[in-house]
């Protein structure tokens, strides 16, 4: 479908989807979001799209923040709805797609950009981008999920000192912190995610999925974590996916999964 606000293309099972809004760094603002729903629904119910990568528009930025402007009219319960309707359209369910949805960071990665990159399944960088949460400078807190993702990936000490002081960190100190999982430059940033994914197409998608729900469990605080990795461990069982996989092994081929 055609969008306003983003760029999308689907090839060899990668549906790309770059945020286009590079006169203001690819902020988040009403339309982002909406559209960005709409995109995340594509991957979900597209049988042709296997995988999706998530980035920016131009050389600067992935996304630098939410639009500000948006906020001067809102009261105490105009901003929770804004943040629910958010986390609920958009950045929750790109951390529960079945699909892998992968951040390629192309640039600044501030406040609501960072935690749309922190939503994804995982995180490449160019060696320029930048990643912070400054919204204590606007007396707020993040509100599409910040203060809970940064915790999980770097840890309660280092996410609160982030938050607090609202500094930014650059690509390398990102990766040692968990943050990312790989730097690239910037011209090879798209094509090295596209390779990681197109490894993970070779696997049982299926089986993907499942690994997918079984990490998130971990950080749901509804479900037992090992229980649940017990119950999708048993779904895969009996499925032509995971007979498919245990006969190619027994003779010695790679597995077909299409």
């Amino acid at each position: 479908m055609p969008y306003e606000t983003l760029l999308t293309s689907l090839e060899n099972g990668i549906f790309t989807i770059t945020i286009n809004r590079p006169d203001k760094l690819n902020a988040l603002n009403k339309s982002v979001i909406e559209e960005l729903s709409a995109a995340v629904d594509e991957v979900y119910q597209n049988k042709e799209i296997k995988c999706a990568v998530l980035t920016g528009a131009g050389p600067k930025a992935f996304v630098a923040g939410a639009d500000i402007t948006e906020f001067l009219s809102l009261d105490a319960n105009g901003g929770a709805a804004l943040a629910a309707k958010g986390q609920d359209m958009v950045f929750n369910t790109i951390e529960n797609c079945p699909k892998p949805i992968v951040a390629a960071i192309n640039g600044f990665a501030l406040g609501g950009g960072c935690e749309l990159a922190m939503s994804c399944h995982f995180r490449l960088a160019s060696e320029n981008a930048k990643f912070g949460q400054p919204e204590v400078n606007l007396g707020l807190i993040p509100g599409y999920g910040g203060t809970q993702r940064l915790t999980q990936l770097v840890g309660k000490g280092k996410a609160m000192e982030l938050m607090m002081t609202a500094h930014m960190i650059d690509a390398n100190e990102a990766k040692l912190l968990g943050l990312v999982n790989h730097v690239t430059t910037a011209d090879t940033l798209l094509n090295q995610t596209k390779n990681i994914l197109e490894i993970i197409m070779t696997k049982g998608p299926y089986a993907v999925g499942k690994v997918i729900a079984a990490v998130n469990a971990y950080y749901d605080n509804s479900k037992n974590g090992f229980a649940e990795e017990i119950k999708l461990f048993g779904d895969c069982f009996g499925t032509d996916e995971m007979k498919e996989g245990v006969a190619a092994f027994m003779e010695k081929r790679k597995p077909d999964f299409s």
